[in-house]
């Protein structure tokens, strides 16, 4: 009989750690976790015995028994579902095999507080049950084989893998040898408790079968029974449901940790018939930006499971969302291939995506009347819900996952006009976030458009030179640090009949702004002194710049780069270019500001022949510095240095 030893990799023994330690006081949520993957198992059979009958064999009963023997001191969790096979058991037993665990165990910082939220945005999965066991025996037969095998694992050491010599009919049987601290999860009572409170809404049959402690002889073995109501959850009123139940079924369907932020459950009826409940997540999932990520929206077709895998049910900018879908109209035996292309699919994604958008809004919403005054209890919900208004602000959550729903300003055309009032942005306005139509409402007199800038984070183009202007005129500026911004600003172009003004392409004509509390001084930027100095920087620059030219843009700054008008951002080119969809970068446009102190006393250099040399020189370390402004590379940082220090060594006192 082959055996195959495997250690855990590094990663995985640090998710270990940190889900033992931080979630000691949660321990409860192991058996959350197996029965959830349990019932996962029994419907993913279900669904595959419509096709494939002799799956079932003789025993065609799907359910959940779990097995305490005190005398033992082990808890076994049973299901008749789907099963493992060898390789299905080394690669798919937890969640921590999911791409980005590596990722995730580089964001631990060993504070509890923060590394459980992180928790919640991993997922717990199978291996919480090592904060409760010593060791653990998982054995498996994939329905529709003969061939069982057994995972044997005291998580610290790795694993183990077998053949089975006595393999389950089919299914899985999680065995637990339970530390001396954990035997509490073999009283029948705390069970059921458990059960209760994490997994009622389990639509399967969940069995106890629990024997009495040794030496016990007033308490009789209990008979198995069923300690769930084993109903769709999805499918009972919402007057019947708690907030505690949506959040548990939250929990059950996303293998999350953290409260649901918002939640849709509705019923259509008419030509097409579904009932929806989905949930917007609090915290950012740690794999959001993961090719392979998709939402977790699970369809069912009269309370039967038929795909988790369905992407076509909701667009990509709402991967985010986890949830069911039970369609009364599907017929059971339909493909994944007939539902991608289905116009009873596209039809439910419409309505979905718009309810979720309604109560993304909804929850916009609630920023500025929770501004006006605290949430009341009870307050009452659009489809029919009432529920304490709790946890994080919208605020909070844009912070979060804003940047993804921004994705949808690029691809999603239909709904873009409800996404436009649902995004927030940081702007040169103060720390916080503003909406379009805050932006607009704050206009300048005499301002015609939305300005704004892009750039790796919001606090560097905070002191951007190309904002100079602006700010002088009491104009506010949208400071955008999203990739996906430099995506969607050229689809949307305008918003209310205001266009959208990038600070760093062309010339921006801000003349009609009067400046804030200031007297406009005649303009001094064309004079022939200026003129024979711009003439020179661009013979002495070459083919580094596709021009020079005095700037309308700088109050403050010496020079800055800007794009061509009708070219790209140059955080967009740089993004194309690294993803090889450019073979070059466009040349800048160098911008010099008459005005500035150092300008005047170059166009006197200028003047003079004899100082040609030292003007080269300096051209080039404010181009320099330029490039470093605007987040681009400088082709030769030791001759950057060079002339710094050059240069400043002539401005100090000579030694003595």
């Amino acid at each position: 009989m082959d055996e195959v030893v495997q250690p855990f990799e590094a990663e995985v023994g640090r998710v270990l750690e940190i889900v033992i330690g931080s979630l000691y006081k949660e321990r409860a949520i192991f058996l959350r976790e197996l029965i959830s993957n349990a019932s996962d198992a029994c419907d993913k059979l279900r669904y595959e015995s419509l096709s494939k009958p002799e799956l079932l064999g003789s025993d065609p009963k799907l359910e959940i028994r779990i097995l305490a023997d005190p005398a033992t001191n082990l808890l076994t969790v049973v299901d008749d579902g789907i099963g493992m096979d060898k390789d299905e058991l080394a690669a798919n037993l937890g969640t921590i095999a999911r791409s980005g665990t590596a990722r995730f165990v580089q964001e631990l910082t060993g504070d509890r507080a923060a590394d459980l939220k992180l928790i919640g945005q991993f997922g717990v999965g199978f291996y919480a049950v090592f904060m409760v066991a010593d060791k653990v025996v998982v054995r498996s037969t994939r329905a529709g084989q003969s061939r069982g095998w057994v995972w044997a694992s005291d998580g610290k050491t790795g694993f183990t893998i077998k053949e089975d010599d006595q393999p389950l009919p089919r299914g899985t049987a999680v065995t637990l040898h339970l530390k001396e601290d954990a035997k509490e999860f073999l009283d029948a009572a705390r069970i059921r408790e458990i059960v209760r409170t994490y997994s009622d809404h389990v639509a399967f049959p969940i069995i106890l079968e629990a024997k009495p402690k040794p030496g016990d002889t007033k308490t009789k073995a209990h008979e198995p029974q069923q300690i769930n109501s084993a109903s769709a959850l999805w499918a009972r009123p919402r007057s019947e449901i708690s907030d505690e139940q949506y959040e548990e079924f939250y929990h059950h369907v996303g293998h999350t940790f953290d409260e649901p932020f918002a939640r849709v459950h509705f019923t259509a009826e008419g030509a097409l018939s579904y009932t929806a409940l989905l949930f917007v997540p609090s915290h950012r999932p740690f794999d959001l930006y993961d090719p392979k990520r998709r939402h977790g929206v699970r369809l069912y077709v009269r309370r039967v499971f038929i795909t988790d895998q369905l992407e076509e049910l909701l667009p990509r900018y709402l991967r985010f969302v986890s949830g069911v879908v039970d369609s009364e109209d599907l017929q059971l035996n339909v493909s994944r291939e007939t539902l991608q292309h289905g116009a009873v699919v596209q039809k439910m994604r419409k309505q979905l995506t718009k309810r979720i958008l309604d109560e993304l809004a909804r929850k916009a919403a609630e920023v500025g009347a929770s501004e006006a005054g605290p949430a009341g209890e009870g307050e009452a919900r659009p489809n029919g819900e009432t529920g304490a208004r709790k946890g994080p602000t919208y605020l909070d959550w844009w912070a979060e996952l804003g940047a993804v729903l921004k994705e949808g300003l690029f691809e999603d055309a239909e709904n873009r006009a409800k996404l436009l009032e649902l995004a927030r942005f940081r702007s040169s306005r103060g720390p916080g976030w503003v909406s379009l139509a805050d932006y607009v409402a704050r206009m300048r007199p005499g301002q015609d458009s939305i300005l704004y800038v892009t750039g790796e984070s919001a606090e560097a183009l905070r002191s951007s030179p190309q904002l100079e202007a602006a700010l002088a005129k009491g104009c506010e500026v949208l400071l955008l640090d999203d990739p996906v911004d430099e995506f969607w600003i050229p689809e949307v172009k305008e918003y209310e009949g205001k266009k959208l003004i990038s600070l760093t392409k062309g010339e921006v004509d801000l003349s009609r702004i009067p400046d804030e509390g200031k007297i406009e001084t005649p303009d001094e930027l064309w004079d022939e002194s200026l003129k024979r100095l711009l003439a020179k920087l661009k013979a002495l620059l070459g083919e580094e710049v596709k021009d020079v030219r005095p700037s309308k843009r700088l109050r403050e700054s010496a020079v800055c780069l800007v794009a061509d008008e009708h070219g790209l951002d140059f955080r967009l080119e740089r993004f194309l270019k690294q993803h090889h969809q450019l073979d070059r970068l466009s040349k800048p446009i160098l911008e010099v500001n008459g005005r500035h102190e150092l300008i005047r006393r170059m166009t006197a250099m200028a003047a003079d022949p004899a100082m040609e040399q030292e003007l080269a020189e300096l051209a080039r370390l404010l181009l320099d510095q330029a490039r470093i402004v605007q987040g681009e590379p400088i082709p030769d940082p030791g001759a950057f240095s060079r002339r710094m220090s050059a240069f400043l060594a002539k401005g100090l006192p000579a030694a003595a």
